[in-house]
């Protein structure tokens, strides 16, 4: 079994009567909290060897860690509140380490307006295993949900697609060819240092119908959102927003796709309401971009210009499956 089955199988049982919980279908859970509020609760871990490479600088260890969290929390529409931190430490961190991570930890909490209010520290014999949960709030009723997607309605991202995939080819030494400096720094920057959409993403409330953020490739999330909302997706490739670095990649469509870490918003929309999302996002001095529509024929399909399908491949990451990053 992947994660999803497990999920499916073993822990989606456990959630069944609360309404909160969400099925265990989407990337967060809502509690009611006071004065017409819900909190938002989400949680991700990051395992070294899996979503950063060991060697990588401890302040960005943790700098990330606070952003895919915060990004959960964005693609919700939700303000961010605050952070626990459950961190598995192996013996050869040392102090010095230690004092980094602990200081890229309070960078991104102060530029986010969290505070970190608890948690819990062991050691391990390895890897060097970091899980948090973050606490945000949101108006009642008002989340963005992965089951709200309707048939008509257009796919938007945010940002641009497939530069984290290319970030962890440099961090490995494979730089794809084409690349000077520059544009090495750039993606390296985008696998080590993701940008979540706060703003944008409570910006979004309102006009986004349904909506994730990409963690685990764009299309593999895009299927993960319409099987949450039983509907299908039809995405043009030529649509989808690539960097200029990207572009000098040459790389396969296929594989910007599908790669993860990207950590851009991934919503559905009313067409009628297209100059407001770009509005927004000229607002934040964040690029939106339609890609495609939602379906009733269920599936995922990529369309090139001409209308063919574009051959994908595994549509993106997952645990247990043997596809790793």
């Amino acid at each position: 079994m992947d994660e999803f089955a497990i999920i499916q199988r073993l822990f989606a049982p456990l959630a069944a009567g609360h309404q909160g919980a969400l099925g265990l279908t989407d990337d967060a859970a809502l509690i009611d909290g006071p004065g017409g509020t819900q909190w938002v609760v989400t949680a991700d871990a990051l395992v070294a060897g899996v979503h950063f490479l060991p060697d990588d600088p401890a302040d960005l260890i943790a700098r990330k860690l606070v952003r895919v969290n915060i990004s959960d929390l964005a693609a919700k529409g939700a303000t961010p509140m605050a952070v626990l931190l459950a961190v598995c430490f192996p013996s050869d961190v040392t102090e010095e380490w230690l004092e980094r991570f602990a200081a890229g930890l309070k960078a991104d909490c102060e530029t986010f307006g969290v505070g970190l209010i608890g948690g819990d520290t062991v050691a391990t014999p390895g890897p060097l295993t970091l899980a948090m949960t973050a606490l945000g709030q949101v108006a009642t009723g008002s989340a963005i949900l992965r089951s709200n997607a309707r048939s008509g309605h257009d796919i938007w991202v945010s940002g641009t697609i497939g530069d984290a995939v290319l970030g962890l080819a440099v961090a490995k030494g494979d730089d794809p060819p084409g690349l000077d400096a520059a544009a090495r720094s750039f993606l390296l920057g985008r696998y080590r240092l993701p940008e979540p959409r706060a703003g944008l993403g409570r910006a979004l409330v309102g006009l986004a119908k349904a909506g994730m953020d990409i963690s685990d490739g764009l299309i593999g999330d895009l299927a993960h959102m319409c099987r949450a909302s039983d509907v299908g997706a039809v995405v043009e490739a030529g649509k989808v927003p690539l960097s200029g670095a990207a572009r000098r990649c040459g790389s396969a469509i296929a594989a910007l796709l599908t790669g993860g870490d990207d950590y851009e918003l991934l919503f559905t929309a009313e067409p009628g309401d297209a100059a407001s999302i770009a509005a927004k996002g000229g607002e934040f001095g964040v690029g939106v971009t339609r890609i495609g529509r939602i379906t009733d024929e269920k599936g995922v399909k990529v369309v090139d210009e001409s209308g063919k399908p574009v051959a994908l491949g595994p549509l993106g990451y997952r645990h247990f499956a043997g596809t790793g990053r």
